[in-house]
């Protein structure tokens, strides 16, 4: 059964697409003709489990079966591509980097690019042989040299996996071979999706080759071997931006496919399908649905926030700042101009106050009822008055 997250069910309201507030669902005829449209778009997906969601907020727009563990096949390798972006940020590598392939990473085999043993190149090869060709031998390599070993880089797999919240994720390896203890679920796809959509849109350069060669030099001479996106909603879907497709027969064929209209990004997860065909099928009926459905609303206009009087400090008020930017999706046609936003403040606070103390939060309202908060935070930290520091204002007030 497919179960479809129109509003007013679900509302997440931060960046972190942490669920904010949830109202009961009403029968309103605008809610039955969702539920309607809904049940047209569920018979249209064939694959046993998929979800839908909104990139910049994490907001589910569809889901079924999504929490139900499963294989990942290559799909994994969206976990491989986040570390090693992540490493790429941290300094920890750069795309210029050469890379020794070992023997372990050569003989992988599956999909792959023919890596030989000791055949050396770059991280930036590496990384698009990867996201285009689904390059085990490729994989491994880069576990290899970010991490030591294969194992290794797993552990680090699984800690990322934890700290990204995919509850029900435990990997094995770092490609996605079949194993009895590497498994995973539509949902939290969906989240290592998210992740690396957010804070990785690079990944978007890689993600959308088509085709390229690259250039393998062993000891046997040079020659050119070329690459060949796995997606093929690349081609086949206007709005698309990726994102990673695999297949095993005991996976079946998955995709997280990345899609982008306007100013809304969104990723349908589909994984179990019967078929090529029929899993970028299903995702572009996810993805037309959420396009037709979704409106986002971006707080780019920030309220100018007042000082707040400080009782018994050094200084007499502290300057305030925002904790994260605010977006909403709305999926029920609501106007988003009519978003309200209000400060909720106190009128004073007392000595000490910290460096990024929540002194207070502005809420978000349509239609009377609150969509989000962002927390208002104390730019910097003002400590309590001593008798020094009165007597050092008394004589400014005298000077004067």
């Amino acid at each position: 059964m497919i179960l479809l997250l129109f509003p007013p069910l679900a509302v997440l309201a931060s960046e972190q697409g942490t669920v904010q507030e949830e109202t009961e669902s009403d029968t309103s005829p605008e809610t039955e003709q969702e539920t309607r449209e809904a049940n047209q778009v569920a018979a249209e997906v064939s694959a046993p489990h998929a979800i839908l969601i909104e990139v910049s907020t994490g907001t589910v727009l569809m889901e079924k079966a999504a929490d139900e563990q499963l294989h990942p096949a290559s799909v994994t390798k969206i976990m491989t591509m986040l570390l090693i972006l992540e490493a790429l940020e941290e300094g920890k590598i750069s795309l210029s980097d050469v890379v020794t392939v070992s023997e372990n990473a050569a003989g992988m085999g599956g999909s792959q690019v023919y890596l030989e043993p000791y055949e050396q190149q770059t991280v930036e090869t590496l990384l698009k042989c990867i996201a285009v060709a689904s390059a085990n031998d490729a994989c491994v390599a880069m576990a290899e040299y970010i991490s030591g070993s294969e194992g290794d880089f797993v552990k680090q797999m699984n800690a990322r996996a934890e700290e990204l919240g995919m509850t029900n994720t435990h990997f094995v390896n770092s490609c996605g071979l079949d194993d009895d203890a590497h498994l995973t679920t539509a949902r939290d796809v969906a989240l290592m999706s998210r992740e690396i959509l957010l804070n990785h849109p690079e990944i978007h350069d890689y993600c959308t080759i088509w085709m390229e060669n690259i250039t393998h030099t062993t000891a046997k001479g040079s020659f050119e071997f070329g690459l060949t996106n796995t997606n093929k909603l690349i081609r086949q879907y206007e709005y698309a931006t990726g994102l990673k497709t695999g297949y095993t027969s005991v996976a079946g064929f998955c995709v997280p496919a990345s899609a982008k209209k306007d100013d809304i990004e969104l990723v349908a997860v589909i994984m179990g399908g019967a078929d090529s065909k029929s899993r970028f099928q299903d995702a572009i009926t996810l993805l037309n649905s959420g396009f037709a459905c979704c409106s986002l609303y971006r707080d780019t206009e920030r309220l100018a926030l007042p000082a707040v009087p400080v009782r018994g400090g050094v200084e007499e008020s502290v300057e305030l700042a925002y904790a994260e930017d605010f977006s909403y999706v709305s999926t029920d046609g609501s106007s988003l101009a009519e978003v309200g936003r209000a400060l909720e403040l106190p009128e004073e606070m007392g000595a000490p106050v910290e460096e990024n103390e929540q002194v207070g939060r502005i809420v978000y309202t349509l239609d009377g009822r609150e969509i989000g908060s962002v927390a208002l935070l104390a730019a910097a930290g003002v400590e309590k008055a001593d008798f020094s520091d009165y007597l050092f204002r008394a004589g400014k007030i005298l000077l004067l």
